[in-house]
């Protein structure tokens, strides 16, 4: 429970900073679908709501111990690292990897005797993470374009930065289910099928000008991942 508290306060952290320190850019972007610009909530609120956020995921992340929650709390760093200015440079990518592949060392050292996590668990959190990294500036592009945010996913032509976050997606899915040691079996074998379909359709929706259903369909990526991660559970 600790762990899910701690995740979430950090997720709400980092999501309402972002929309804090964007504001201007999402005005200029004329993103009505944000609460601030569209004049549902004051900027004022959203940075007090983030600060307060923060203040509880301290204290949640340490529930875990001292050596998880120093993970933890360097993972949301990171993520505030991003927001303040990384995402504008070629090392965007840099804040994912290691926020999301730091989730499983968050999980595994908060046992007793605070055990290492295991390698394939890191490195496909890393993918998980830069894969939706790539995948998820597409909606967002034009936005981007005018506000001058410049991440490596941006740097790359549209199509070519969903292929690389697809197969950085499918790489995880494929790592999370056939990589944990005495798990080979039918499931992991669908669980790999499933991503690999799943992300097909991905390139699929992209190559036909269906940007929002790309992201939707990611998002049934990560969850396949995510998926085979609870079932892979024991070898953590």
């Amino acid at each position: 429970m600790w762990v899910a508290l701690a995740v979430l306060s950090g997720q709400l952290t980092v999501g309402w900073s972002n929309d804090y320190l964007d504001r201007d850019r999402d005005r200029q972007a004329k993103r009505m679908d944000k609460p601030i610009v569209a004049g549902e909530i004051s900027a004022g609120v959203v940075l007090r709501s983030a600060t307060i956020a923060l203040m509880f995921c301290v204290p949640l992340s340490f529930a875990s111990g001292v050596p998880a929650g120093a993970i933890h709390l360097s993972a949301v760093a990171a993520a505030l690292a991003y927001n303040v200015g990384l995402k504008s440079t070629v090392a965007s990518a840099v804040p994912y990897a290691y926020a999301f592949g730091a989730l499983p060392a968050f999980v595994t050292l908060g046992r007793t005797g605070s055990p290492a996590p295991p390698g394939w668990a890191l490195a496909a959190g890393a993918l998980m993470g830069v894969g939706a990294h790539f995948v998820n500036t597409l909606p967002d592009r034009a936005a981007d374009e005018v506000t001058g945010v410049r991440g490596l996913p941006q740097r790359l032509p549209a199509t070519l930065a969903v292929v690389i976050g697809v197969a950085l997606l499918s790489s995880a899915a494929l790592v999370v289910t056939l990589a944990p040691p005495g798990k080979s079996s039918a499931t992991n074998v669908w669980f790999s099928a499933a991503a690999l379909v799943s992300s097909a359709a991905v390139v699929g929706a992209v190559l036909v000008g269906r940007h929002r259903l790309a992201w939707s369909l990611t998002i049934a990526v990560a969850g396949i991942t995510v998926s085979g991660f609870i079932v892979s559970g024991s070898t953590l």
